[in-house]
Order: structure tokens, then sequence, then C-alpha cells
């Protein structure tokens, strides 16, 4: 069990690392300096690109809101707090 859980982790780490990398430049090109700014291109980011980009798993494929909340809502929540980090940091 133990085996399996690092085979998922270590893509689940380099897809944050990568998902942060790019969130990076995005702060920098919108010139955010303070937490709301880098708040608000973390949710403009994951709006635009994490929730719209898959809402076709519920429109299509019938899978259901509350699964898509909760994938997305984790989703949001790292970004959120990746844009608060990257703004505020020196």
């Amino acid at each position: 069990m133990k085996a399996s859980l690092v085979k998922a982790l270590i893509p689940e780490v380099i897809g944050s690392a990568l998902m942060a990398f790019v969130l990076v430049h995005a702060v920098h090109y919108a010139g955010a300096h303070n937490w709301t700014q880098g708040a608000a291109v973390g949710f403009f980011n994951w709006l635009g690109f994490a929730a719209a980009a898959t809402l076709d798993s519920v429109m299509f494929e019938k899978r259901p809101w509350q699964l898509y909340l909760i994938q997305k809502g984790y989703l949001l929540l790292a970004l959120l707090l990746m844009g608060v980090v990257l703004a505020v940091w020196p």
C-alpha cells in the first residue's frame, strides 16, 4: 500500500510544482503585490483553466456535480493559496 501511495504522490507533487511555476508567471505578469491581488490571479486562473476546461465532465460524461465541486474546490483552494504566497513572497 505504501508503494502505491508513493507512485500516486509523485505525479501530484510534480503537477503542483508545475502549476506553481505557471502561476508565478501569471502573478508577475499581472503585477500582483499583495494578498488580495495574488488571490485574484489564482481565482481567475482557476476559473479560466481548471473550472471551465473540466466542466465537460459534468455536462457530457454525466458525472455528479458534487464530485466536480469537491475536485475543483480543492484546485481553487490550492490556486488561491499559491497566488497569495507568490504575490507576497519577497
